[in-house]
């Protein structure tokens, strides 16, 4: 699976104890992040790590394409909610396009564990087939 993981700046950490929690679970798939969220979770775990721009400077809008050519399966997102963010509007297409195209959309780690738990059960194996693997 294509997992692209993203967090604002005040949930870095959060997203940095997530990866590290989980390491054993999401280093089997291809992870793609934004940039110092990707440099932050590659440095903390050792996986690799595709990074594009950070979110401010088109990240979110280069993961939106990925969505929409299909080749992103699961957004894992840790939002804050309470600050406001300069590039708002590209967060709000970027979770448009989750939900245009029915890709599994987390902004918080509860919805994380549970969205990390079906990968690892397989549960999200309906999107190989929506990918044509």
């Amino acid at each position: 699976m294509n997992i692209a993981l993203i967090a604002h700046d005040k949930k870095k950490a959060d997203m940095i104890e997530f990866t590290i929690a989980y390491t054993h679970i999401l280093q089997k798939h291809e992870l793609f992040a934004t940039g110092t969220t990707g440099t932050k979770i590659s440095e903390a775990t050792d996986m690799e790590i595709y990074r594009f721009q950070s979110g401010p400077l088109g990240g979110d809008q280069q993961i939106g394409a990925m969505i929409a050519q299909n080749k992103m399966d699961v957004v894992i997102f840790f939002r804050d909610p309470l600050t406001a963010q300069p590039h708002e509007p590209d967060v709000s297409a970027l979770m448009r396009l989750c939900d245009v195209y029915q890709i599994p959309l987390a902004t918080n780690l509860g919805a994380a564990e549970i969205v990390v738990r079906a990968l690892e059960h397989g549960d999200f194996q309906w999107r190989e087939i929506v990918r044509g693997k």
